[in-house]
């Protein structure tokens, strides 16, 4: 019980020294993550029962070599396609916006430092600290949260193509 009271109070003191935007950063890279697990789990539960609703619909039909029929396993396949990129422009903009917000974070932090200096003058290195602090922390945080989301947008991606490849190569046209 202890341990998980300094790991709170050693999280909060991290959030205090990056200043409120490191929050705003929080919570997007918590969005973010959700999003990513949750298509992850898709990929793994969900989609596997479509394409089998999708490879029974077409193995039920009794002809498959007409242009219709080509037409309808295109169509088949488009909305697998769609099922499979579903949220993945949303995880894109968000990883897009993490480096954004670790800027903004950075510029907040060098108008505290820059205001220090107005007050203070410029030799008191230790009233700096705090707004140095605030300027790199988000910084960090919001590439961080961009850096692993490239990464997981990039597995996701290649993911849904290769699905999607793989029904297309199941739904055959005999017959």
């Amino acid at each position: 019980m202890y341990a998980l009271l300094e790991a709170y109070e050693q999280v909060q003191i991290f959030l205090e020294r990056g200043g409120p935007i490191l929050l705003w950063i929080g919570l997007l890279v918590f969005v973010m993550w959700t999003l990513i697990i949750e298509r992850l789990m898709y990929y793994r539960i969900g989609f596997p029962r479509l394409a089998r609703q999708i490879m029974g619909r077409w193995e039920a039909r009794r002809e498959r070599k007409s242009w219709e029929a080509h037409q309808i396993r295109q169509s088949m396949v488009a909305d697998a396609k769609i099922n499979l990129q579903s949220q993945l422009s949303l995880i894109k903009a968000m990883v897009a916006l993490c480096p954004l917000l670790g800027l903004l974070g950075t510029v907040t932090g060098m108008m505290e430092v820059f205001d220090v200096m107005a007050i203070a003058g410029t030799g008191s290195a230790r009233n700096m600290a705090s707004g140095i602090s605030k300027a790199t922390i988000p910084t960090m945080a919001g590439m961080v949260g961009a850096l692993t989301g490239v990464f997981f947008t990039a597995i996701l991606d290649r993911q849904a193509k290769m699905k999607k490849t793989h029904l297309e190569d199941e739904l055959t046209f005999d017959h």
